[in-house]
């Protein structure tokens, strides 16, 4: 059965409200803060700009500059953990995970510390930092990992709900987060629990599924589908780890074809996640949009999602000719 999932009553005017994800991860925190005091954060040198400065002015005596550092970001964060703390680490993603992935694997998920390691400033809408910063193979470098929970919200307000959540939830877990204002759609009654995907909109030509920003992308592109006569269903996916296969696959079975979107390489990223599932247990006609074996470019962050294709604009014919290019597998009876 679809759980319920309001969206904003303005997701697709050209006014709609938008805020950098990273807004609500700080806000975030400071509630997990409040409603738990063994929550501390450790940043590298980045307070502000990953917002995690609103905990450290709430909680001064629970927060620890580590400085630039991310090796020892991680390791000081496990040995918290250890002794009985819930650390949050804060860096850009190209640093943390990028930089510490081994410290991450050995000294964190080998010991199944619940280390919380937030990833900001994540995908080519970095913009004009270029192709050093803008992380892209952050998720299949995460999800590799065993015990990892890895969670990509879609908006602010998810970002906000998520990361009151990991602070609850007794396992490593990273969070990606974007640093340009994206569109909000969700609402503060949308829910949000970790490994739950939601159907924000039916169909029965094609599944979109969508995680992080490129959700909003997605339901845009919907749209657009539905003037040429295409009934696509939108799916949203903040949870890439644990996944949620038992909505994927009841939306995948209904519309016999997929296509994914991810602000990130596709290889062994989320839509890598969806392809897995679906050979394993439904073999059906997938389509994988993301970043294709490259690094991103300096550029103002709307021109590089649309240079890259990630954007509804762009998406729309891909899908469409997808669609009219592959037929339906194990689609249902109506």
């Amino acid at each position: 059965m679809r759980t319920h999932y309001p969206l904003r009553d303005d997701v697709f005017a050209d006014d709609v409200a938008q805020e950098p994800t990273r807004a609500g991860f700080g806000r975030g925190l400071k509630k997990a803060g409040e409603a738990d005091e063994r929550v501390v954060a450790l940043c590298a040198d980045l307070t502000e700009s990953t917002q995690m400065h609103h905990f450290r002015d709430a909680f001064p005596d629970r927060f620890v500059e580590i400085g630039v550092a991310e090796q020892n970001l991680v390791t000081v964060a496990s040995g918290m953990a250890r002794a009985g703390k819930i650390p949050f680490t804060s860096s850009y993603a190209a640093f943390s995970p990028g930089r510490n992935w081994e410290q991450i694997r050995t000294t964190i998920t080998l010991n199944e510390q619940p280390v919380k390691i937030v990833g900001s400033h994540a995908g080519v809408s970095v913009g004009p930092d270029g192709a050093t910063h803008q992380m892209l193979e952050d998720i299949a470098l995460m999800r590799v990992l065993p015990n990892m929970v890895v969670v990509a919200p879609g908006d602010s307000i998810e970002a906000e709900k998520a990361t009151q959540a990991i602070a609850q939830h007794n396992s490593p877990s990273y969070i990606r987060l974007a640093r340009e204002k994206t569109p909000i759609f969700s609402t503060e009654d949308s829910p949000f629990e970790i490994g739950k995907a939601y159907v924000l909109r039916e169909g029965h030509d094609v599944s979109l599924l969508g995680t992080g920003t490129m959700t909003y992308q997605l339901l845009k592109a919907a749209e657009l589908l539905a003037s040429h006569g295409i009934s696509a269903e939108v799916v949203h996916v903040p949870t890439i780890k644990p996944l949620d296969e038992d909505t994927v696959l009841r939306s995948v079975r209904k519309t016999g074809r997929a296509v994914t979107a991810e602000e990130a390489q596709s290889a062994a990223g989320f839509g890598g996640a969806i392809a897995e599932l679906l050979s394993e247990q439904l073999p059906t006609p997938l389509k994988r949009i993301g970043m294709y074996d490259r690094f991103g470019e300096s550029g103002a962050p709307n021109e590089l999602l649309d240079h890259f294709g990630l954007n509804a604009e762009k998406m729309q014919p891909v899908i469409q000719e997808f669609i009219h290019t592959t037929p339906q597998y194990h689609r249902e009876l109506q």
